[in-house]
């Protein structure tokens, strides 16, 4: 069960207990779902921690067994590229997310449905493409797809509820085509594949795929699914992928940089747009990112389920652990369970250690903003955390930091944590002592005031 020799990596190795249990855990599910094949990897700090096979990635007279670089076909997860491809032609400029769908099809009956709300599945459009493409296993192409568009519902009201919907990620993909002038998949290998090294993933399986198959709930027996090809419907669920690339993906989602889009944009695609179930609040959905809670952890990642194969892709940014699972049954396994599994076994067992503190070097310009200060009758505290400027309103309270980044003389920007986006401004007395601050126009003084003091 351990990684192939491509994939294996220089990272800090799991201890052999944690992969003992981790194996353990995937040699359950596969016996549990009853799926011919399992396969799964671990990632952590930027590289494959641990990968493992169970089962049969091809039956046969001898079965064939999966190793990290066996394609699956990963359905779903796909749209989290899409995703990616729309917001790095955002990144560039060369469309918002606020603009209709009329913008790029201005003919069309849903000219009015905004980007943004197609990547939350919050436009209320229908759920599947116009046909029972289900059924015939037959996929439209682009004219067919685009005539199916004009026949299809806005089923609920814009942001009435989270409504997934395959049709508004097959129009994204056609929004790619559009603006970028390029095959949607030539756009994502251009702008997401490549950039990140996946060289196993794409619309064209090899002949050595992982083979999909149904299996009888109660005789036990597999049979064979076809091959779907989706066409133009291919941004909702096309792209084939391994256990090797998909860690790669996975590390980049918990550590971004700027390869595919800006760290911030992937940081945007992964805060909750709308609530999947918003009686429980456990689940949200933001720009091609699901969101799930467990506990006190939130995840990142998405599902994916296609004739043959499902998939489950998980990542805790906050911790730089992430986990991919692919199961080659059409239904019966859990993937994305069992990847949260293994993420919280990891994060259980061996957390990573935080960087031990180091005394900051001095920092003069900061010095008469640090100390105790009050606005609105309550405490807020500045300090230097890292060479930045902090503040916090509590000690207890993570919550209530904010991260400031200088926007010029005596000017500061929040730019992370509480008041995300305001400004702090200071205010000098005219022998240039710092007399009091304003953070999004409250003051902020050395004294705690009440608000009639400030009249004064």
């Amino acid at each position: 069960m351990s990684a192939g020799p491509s994939t294996r990596t220089s990272a800090e190795p799991l201890s052999t207990g944690l992969a003992g249990r981790l194996e353990a855990g995937l040699v359950a599910a596969q016996r549990a779902w009853r799926a011919p094949g399992v396969s799964a990897g671990v990632v952590r700090d930027g590289q494959l921690a641990w990968s493992g096979h169970v089962g049969s990635a091809r039956l046969g007279v001898p079965p064939q067994p999966a190793d990290d670089d066996t394609q699956f076909l990963i359905g779903s997860v796909t749209k989290t590229f899409t995703a990616l491809a729309v917001l790095s032609l955002r990144d560039e400029e060369r469309l918002t997310l606020d603009d209709p769908l009329g913008t790029f099809l201005p003919h069309t009956r849903h000219a009015r449905v905004p980007i943004r709300q197609m990547l939350a599945h919050a436009s209320g459009l229908q759920r599947e493409p116009v046909g029972r493409i289900w059924e015939s296993l037959e996929a439209p192409g682009r004219e067919a797809f685009l005539a199916g568009v004009e026949q299809a519902e806005q089923v609920l009201p814009a942001h009435h509820a989270f409504h997934y919907s395959n049709l508004a990620y097959g129009l994204l993909g056609q929004i790619v085509e559009l603006v970028t002038g390029q095959a949607w998949e030539d756009a994502v290998r251009e702008r997401v594949l490549e950039p990140l090294g996946m060289t196993h993933t794409g619309l064209t399986p090899t002949a050595e795929r992982a083979l999909g198959y149904q299996v009888d709930p109660y005789a036990g027996t597999a049979t064979e699914e076809p091959v779907f090809t989706l066409n133009a419907t291919a941004p909702l669920g096309g792209l084939w992928s391994t256990v090797g690339d998909m860690a790669r993906y996975a590390a980049y989602v918990a550590r971004p940089d700027g390869r595919v889009v800006r760290p911030e944009t992937v940081e945007e695609m992964c805060r909750p747009i709308i609530l999947t179930d918003p009686e429980g609040w456990t689940g949200g959905y933001g720009l091609g990112f699901g969101m799930g809670r467990r506990g006190d952890r939130v995840y990142v990642g998405h599902g994916g389920a296609m004739p043959g194969y499902l998939t489950g892709l998980r990542v805790r940014r906050k911790d730089g652990v992430g986990a991919i699972v692919f199961a080659n049954c059409t239904s019966g396994a859990e993937p994305l369970a069992l990847a949260t599994d293994l993420v919280d076994l990891v994060l259980d067992t061996e957390p990573s250690l935080p960087e031990p503190w180091r005394p900051e070097g001095p920092r003069p310009d900061l010095d008469p903003l640090l100390g105790l200060w009050w606005s609105e009758g309550s405490p807020i505290t500045f300090f230097v955390r890292d060479g930045e400027l902090w503040s916090r309103l509590t000690e207890s309270d993570a919550l209530s930091e904010t991260r400031y980044a200088a926007e010029g003389p005596d000017r500061f920007r929040a730019v992370e944590g509480r008041e995300r986006g305001e400004m702090l401004e200071v205010v000098r007395a005219d022998d240039g002592a710092v007399d009091r601050l304003y953070f999004a126009t409250y003051a902020v003084t050395r004294a705690p005031l009440a608000f009639a003091d400030l009249q004064r």
